[in-house]
């Protein structure tokens, strides 16, 4: 197994997940198979119970893994279907390392980060790095570590001191540490300033570690200058200085990479030149260039709780992004927090409040994420009825489908204090329940996780049709509360038809209001199996409704194609 380890310095959110991401799309492009692992220095098991205001959104995987966002970067860019075990976090070392000294597997001897944690490491890394990700029997060619956090912070030193051990246990040759930096230019210098790297690279090469390529992101490309300055204190050759500077969508980050020989630099590292080819990027530079050429764009009203960080809901956007890119289009997503749609909100910020509604109505489509808490819900019941009672396309997600149900059984048929019970455990007409395998004691771990089947009750439905008139569909879910199923049929009456139901037939997946032109919400997580050129089928829906190109759509895939 070769290995490429990204890690960073300076300051965090420099983008080592996009680097990262992105060399596993060239080496991919010059034939090799490419897996990826995330270590997360947090002492959280996962990033389950993690506020998204705090870290950004929780990516679901097939397994029911709660794992870090850039797990979701790795799968859109590689194409490839990961495990919870490629997201190592001290907290899943720590425990894992207890658990065997519980059972007396270290023979009464002292139980120490070096060797015990570091040693933990380096067999998790090998054990997960075996595993195919893309479909294929047998292990990948090439895996691409990131190391979250910065060089020099406290947590990430036993997975430096375990990253150092196996470079030297499986040699040079299957080893290459690409280092991420910053490049900043004072405002009163108007000079790239290399200092900051220069001292990032010492703490890294007195840790045990010597980069082999840098990566350093700038605003502008770096000079010449700059380069060899870098390359003469940072002990790296100037061809392998690989410069990562503001592009107009991330898509074009592998191609800067292939454009300054990136490939071959590892390639070469790896001992890999004479098996690989050259990188072919064809369909890659296409999707960027297109990207870069659209000029129209859809206003998309995104009513949610975490708008303050947009990471919050990175898949959302993504999803979003692939579906507008097919129909030719940018998304324009009007960002609405849904706590300003809400009447209080008229008394007590009345700007926000009649900007928010100024911009839910300039929209062509609304969007209600998923969420927890009671916080906002009445600003989404307020949007899912303005888009149910306008013909405005609405797409719910996990809590913006219960949303709809609260709000069709409160405004539809009559029943006032209709609610889920996990906003008013007392409510009379509980419309939404707590599932009866869910944990009331303990978040991390509990909730209906990964992939679930749920089988389409009807050909005759828009999902159906999106999905090319399948039985079934395979998405993964997040959630500890459902759609009451005593409620079903009096909801159906009244014109709610529950279009996709789980296994049991018990548990709604998907409803669709007929009388309205696309009116959907799912239980699932669409966004997250999404890729760019493979957009996930409802988001391409609800991007077609809003643009009056549904009808059409629909009738030229009638028969699967």
């Amino acid at each position: 197994m070769k290995y490429v380890l990204v890690s960073g310095g300076v300051v965090s959110g420099l983008g080592k997940g996009v680097t990262a991401s992105s060399v596993g799309v060239v080496l991919k492009a010059c034939g090799l198979r490419v897996t990826s692992i995330k270590i997360d220095p947090y002492l959280n098991t996962d990033a389950g119970t993690m506020s998204p205001f705090e870290h950004g959104e929780v990516f679901v995987l097939d397994d029911g893994g709660e794992v870090d966002l850039d797990l979701g970067n790795y799968e859109r860019f590689l194409d490839v279907t990961l495990t919870r075990d490629n997201n190592i976090t001290t907290g899943k070392i720590y425990q894992s390392v207890l658990e065997k000294e519980r059972r007396g597997d270290y023979l009464g001897k002292t139980v120490q980060v070096v060797p015990h944690i570091t040693n933990a490491i380096k067999n998790w890394i090998e054990s997960v790095a075996v595993i195919p990700v893309d479909g294929k029997e047998g292990p990948a060619d090439v895996c691409v570590i990131e190391l979250g956090g910065t060089v020099g912070d406290i947590e990430s030193m036993p997975f430096i001191e375990a990253l150092r051990q196996l470079s030297f246990s499986v040699g040079q040759d299957n080893f290459c540490l690409i280092h991420v930096s910053l490049i900043p230019v004072l405002g009163v210098v108007g000079e790239q300033k290399t200092k900051p790297t220069q001292h990032s690279v010492r703490e890294l090469r007195a840790l045990g570690l010597t980069p082999h390529l840098l990566a350093c992101r700038s605003a502008q490309p770096l000079l010449a200058n700059t380069k060899e300055k870098l390359s003469q204190f940072c002990h790296v050759p100037i061809a392998n200085i690989l410069n990562i500077h503001d592009v107009p969508n991330i898509w074009h980050i592998p191609l800067l990479l292939r454009n300054q020989n990136a490939h071959h630099s590892i390639l070469n590292q790896l001992n890999l030149l004479s098996i690989a080819t050259p990188p072919d990027l064809h369909d890659w530079t296409k999707m960027a260039e297109k990207f870069d050429n659209i000029t129209n764009s859809v206003r998309i009203a995104m009513v949610g709780k975490y708008v303050g960080l947009t990471d919050s809901y990175l898949s959302f956007v993504k999803a979003l992004l692939h579906a507008c890119i097919a129909c030719s289009l940018k998304p324009s997503i009007d960002w609405i927090a849904a706590s300003d749609l809400e009447d209080d909100s008229a008394k007590l910020t009345p700007k926000a409040h009649t900007a928010a509604w100024e911009t839910l109505r300039n929209a062509e489509c609304v969007l209600v994420p998923g969420g927890f808490g009671d916080r906002g819900v009445s600003g989404m019941i307020l949007a899912a009825k303005y888009a149910r009672e306008n013909n405005v396309p609405y797409l719910g997600i996990c809590l913006g489908m219960q949303i709809s149900v609260i709000e069709f059984a409160r405004s539809v048929l009559g029943l006032e204090k209709a609610n889920s019970t996990e906003f008013d455990a007392e409510t009379p007409d509980p419309v939404v329940i707590f599932m009866p395998e869910g944990s009331r004691t303990h978040m991390g771990s509990t909730m209906r996780l990964g992939s679930r089947r749920t089988l389409l009750q009807t050909p005759d439905c828009i999902t159906s049709k999106l999905y090319c008139n399948t039985e079934y569909v395979d998405e993964r879910h997040r959630h500890r509360y459902e759609v009451n199923p005593e409620v079903i049929g009096v909801l159906e009456e009244a014109g709610l038809k529950f279009v996709g139901r789980d296994e049991t037939g018990k548990r709604m997946e998907i409803l669709e209001l007929p009388s309205h032109p696309f009116y959907v919400g799912v239980q699932f997580h669409p966004e997250f199996k999404s890729r760019p050129g493979r957009p996930s089928a409802l988001f391409l829906g609800l991007i077609l409704a809003a643009t009056s190109q549904l009808e059409a759509y629909i009738n030229t895939h009638q028969n699967g194609s």
